[in-house]
């Protein structure tokens, strides 16, 4: 097949680029004409995300898997940084539809990147895909992202929501964030600890996205999540065990406030109980379905 990927140099797209080369699928790494394009599996597509303009190279794709999108995490979330989050995410997506809807041969999916944050702080609830949207900032960027991927379907083109939960990775991500505290011995819990944190392991990322393209039963929301979520608390004694180290120094609420403001809440203390209910229904088989096998491999 001949899939063309944006977003292809972050964490996600550069492991998902190797795996699908090495399967013998043409890889098409979209990038903007002022850039360089950087080193990665496949070749790279000029293409300007915000007229749409895409390079002939680009022409004939099967299938369309959008990463596109400003780093959640970089930086304190000022007005002027809600608003590149927002355009790297809600605008690339609208330009890239744009390219497809001019293309003569059309690619049969679009898999395009969303995320839990789209259900917002819920306590202990447990969250499907079913589920309501939050109302914070994040739930409120989701929801317009997954918006503008969905045009795609009025086009013919199966659209799948991949929404990410917390990607655990040794390449970045948010693993080594987490552990730099505790290589130095000073980590522990985050606010009150019972907030519910729900991880996957980059490989099973990988392997979910290879699946939905390939699975004409995959199609709408799926919660790309391990089945089984833990609480902060638990989840810092797994990674503090699994690293040798003790998780003494909890992080208290208002001191994450204090150095990262609203994101804090979002990203830090905020609780997100989900379930991969599609993923089950389809029969995916997980990978990594074990937090503590899946830290041992990769710490």
């Amino acid at each position: 097949m001949k899939i063309l990927v944006t977003g292809s140099s972050g964490l996600v797209g550069t492991a998902l680029g190797q795996t699908l080369a090495k399967a013998g699928h043409t890889v098409c790494r979209l990038v903007r004409p002022q850039s360089a394009a950087g080193e990665g599996a496949g070749f790279a597509v000029a293409w300007d995300p915000w007229t749409g303009e895409l390079g002939g190279a680009g022409v004939g794709a099967d299938a369309v898997v959008n990463l596109a999108g400003a780093s959640i995490a970089d930086g304190r979330w000022t007005a002027q940084r809600k608003e590149q989050l927002r355009t790297s995410r809600i605008d690339t997506t609208r330009a890239l539809v744009n390219a497809l809807a001019k293309m003569n041969a059309r690619p049969s999916v679009l898999i395009s990147a969303s995320a839990i944050g789209i259900y917002g702080n819920r306590g202990n609830e447990t969250l499907t895909e079913e589920s309501k949207p939050g109302t914070d900032f994040l739930a409120g960027l989701a929801q317009e992202w997954e918006v503008e991927a969905l045009k795609a379907e009025a086009l013919g083109i199966r659209v799948v929501l991949a929404r990410f939960g917390i990607i655990l990775a040794r390449e970045g991500g948010a693993l080594p964030r987490m552990m730099l505290p505790f290589k130095f011995g000073a980590g522990g819990k985050l606010g009150s600890g019972t907030q519910w944190m729900s991880w996957v392991a980059l490989e099973d990322v990988v392997g979910i996205l290879r699946f939905a393209i390939e699975n004409n039963s995959a199609r709408g929301p799926i919660n790309i999540v391990a089945p089984q979520p833990l609480q902060n608390a638990d989840l810092t004694k797994v990674l503090a065990k699994a690293m040798h180290r003790p998780a003494l120094f909890p992080a208290p609420a208002f001191a994450l406030r204090l150095a990262l403001g609203e994101m804090a809440d979002a990203l830090l203390l905020s609780s997100q109980r989900v379930q991969p209910q599609a993923l089950g229904k389809l029969g995916y088989r997980f990978l990594c379905s074990d937090l503590s096998a899946a830290l041992k491999s990769l710490v």
